[in-house]
C-alpha cells in the first residue's frame, strides 16, 4: 500500500534523516576532491591525461578498506564512543590534509601530490567505515531504502563544493585558497559527529580481533553458501563498472570538449547534480513500492542507457567555440546520465546495506563497497590510456558494454518476482 504525503513527510523530516544527510556530505566531500578537484587542477596545469588517469590508484584504500575495518570494529579511541571516536578522528585528519594540496606544485612535485592524494583517501575511506556502519545501525530495515537515498543525496551535493564552486574560485584565487576553503566544508560533519550519540546494537563490540576479523567473512561465506556469495560479489563489482568508468573522466573530457572550468562549474557540476539528487530520492521512494529487486532492473536499464549521451556528445566535439546550444547539450546529457546514476545508486546501495548482517555491519559493509570501488580505482586508471588510443566516442561505447554483465546477474542474485531477501538477524 502506498504511503501517502503526510506519510512521506513523517518519514523525511526525521532526526535520523537529517543525521543521514551529514554522513552523506561528509562522505562525498573528499571523493568528489579526489575525483573532480584535483584532475581539473592537474590539467590545468598541463599534466597530461595519462598520468591523470593513473591517478586513480590513489584510491586504492577505497577497495581494501575492508581489511583494516575489524580494527574499527574491535577497538574504540578514549573518547566519543566506537564508532563516533573514528569519525571524529578521520574527518579532523581530512580537514587539516586537504589544504596541504596548495603546497605543490604539480609540474615539478607530482609524487608528493600523489602521496598526500593516497593519505587523504586513506582517511575519507577509514571515514567511510565507521559512517556506513553508524548509519546501517541507526536505521530500521524498512527506513534503508530512504535513508541510504538520503545519504546518496547529501553525498551527490557534497560534489558541489569541489566539483562547482571550487572549480569558479579557481578561476580567481590561487589554488592554495581553493583548496583551504574547501577543507572548510568538512566541518559540518565534525560538528554532527560531536552532537550524537552512539547507536544501540542488539550486539556489542567483538571481543577478540579474531571475532572481529573472521566472524563477518564466516557468516556471509555461510549464509547461503559459497555459489551464491560468489555471484552477490560478482554482482556488486560489476553493476556499477560502465558507469563508473564513464565518468572517471569527466571533467577532462568537459575540458577537452572546449569547456571553460566556469561553464563546467556552473553548467555540467549543477546538470549533474540536482538530477542524480531527484534519482536518488526518487529511488527511495519508489522502492517502498517496487522492493529492491525490481528498483535495481528498473533503475539499472536507465544507468546503463544514459552512458551513451557521453558517445553522442563527443561525436563532433572538440568545439572551436562553445555557444548555447553546446551548453544545452551538455545540461541534457549529463542530467539524464546522472537521473540514471541517482536512481541506480539508491537501490545499489539499498541492496548492499540489506545484504549486510546487522551484527558485523562495519567490516561486511566494508568488504562490500570496496569491491564496488574496485573499477573506480583500478581499472579507471587505464582509462586515460584508453581514451587516448580509442578516442572519447569509442571509449563511451565501451562503457556502455561493460555495463550489461552486472544487470545479467540480476538473474540470479535479485530476480524480477524473487522476494526481497533480508540478511537473517
Amino acid at each position: 500500500m502506498a504511503a501517502t504525503p503526510a506519510r512521506w513527510h513523517q518519514v523525511l523530516f526525521t532526526r535520523k534523516m537529517l543525521i543521514c544527510v551529514f554522513t552523506g556530505f561528509s562522505s562525498g566531500l573528499p571523493l568528489y576532491l579526489l575525483l573532480q578537484l584535483v584532475p581539473a587542477w592537474l590539467r590545468t596545469e598541463q599534466v597530461d591525461l595519462k598520468a591523470i588517469g593513473a591517478f586513480a590508484l590513489i584510491q586504492f584504500p577505497y577497495t581494501w578498506k575492508f581489511i583494516w575495518s575489524p580494527l574499527l570494529d574491535r577497538f574504540s579511541l578514549p573518547w566519543l564512543g566506537r564508532r563516533r571516536g573514528w569519525m571524529a578522528l578521520s574527518q579532523l585528519a581530512l580537514m587539516l590534509a586537504i589544504p596541504a594540496f596548495g603546497l605543490f606544485r604539480p609540474t615539478v612535485d607530482i609524487w608528493a601530490i600523489a602521496y598526500l592524494a593516497a593519505a587523504i583517501a586513506f582517511f575519507s575511506a577509514s571515514q567511510d567505515i565507521v559512517l556506513d556502519a553508524y548509519r546501517r545501525e541507526l536505521l530500521l530495515e524498512e527506513e534503508l531504502g530512504l535513508g541510504n537515498s538520503v545519504h546518496i543525496n547529501a553525498y551527490r551535493i557534497a560534489g558541489l563544493v569541489p566539483g562547482s564552486l571550487s572549480l569558479i574560485l579557481a578561476d580567481h584565487l590561487p589554488w592554495a585558497s581553493v583548496f583551504a576553503i574547501t577543507a572548510i566544508f568538512m566541518l559540518p560533519g565534525l560538528v554532527m559527529t560531536l552532537m550524537i550519540s552512539e547507536p544501540q546494537l542488539a550486539k556489542g563490540a567483538p571481543k577478540t580481533l579474531r571475532e572481529a576479523v573472521v566472524e563477518p567473512f564466516h557468516e556471509f561465506i555461510t549464509r547461503q553458501g559459497w555459489r551464491p556469495a560468489l555471484l552477490i560479489l560478482a554482482f556488486i563489482f560489476l553493476y556499477k563498472l560502465g558507469d563508473s568508468m564513464a565518468t572517471a573522466l569527466a571533467t577532462p573530457f568537459y575540458l577537452d570538449m572546449g569547456f571553460s572550468k566556469s561553464e563546467i562549474g556552473l553548467v555540467a557540476k549543477h546538470a549533474g547534480l540536482w538530477p542524480a539528487v531527484f534519482g536518488a530520492l526518487l529511488g527511495g521512494l519508489w522502492m517502498v513500492k517496487l522492493g529492491i529487486n525490481r528498483a535495481l532492473w528498473l533503475f539499472g536499464v536507465v544507468q546503463v542507457v544514459s552512458i551513451l549521451g557521453f558517445a553522442w556528445l563527443s561525436l563532433n566535439g572538440p568545439y572551436p567555440e562553445i555557444g548555447t546550444h553546446h551548453l544545452t547539450m551538455l545540461a541534457l546529457v549529463i542530467s539524464f546520465e546522472a537521473l540514471g546514476v541517482g536512481l541506480g545508486t539508491a537501490a545499489f546501495t539499498a541492496y548492499i546495506a540489506r545484504t549486510t548482517h546487522p551484527s558485523y555491519t562495519a567490516t561486511q559493509f566494508a568488504l562490500f563497497t570496496s569491491l564496488a570501488a574496485v573499477p573506480r580505482t583500478l581499472i579507471n586508471a587505464a582509462t586515460g590510456v584508453i581514451v587516448e588510443y580509442t578516442g572519447w566516442f569509442n571509449f563511451f561505447l565501451l562503457c556502455t558494454l561493460l555495463a550489461l554483465p552486472g544487470m545479467l546477474l540480476l538473474l540470479k542474485v535479485a530476480p524480477w518476482h524473487g522476494p526481497d531477501q533480508k540478511a537473517q538477524s
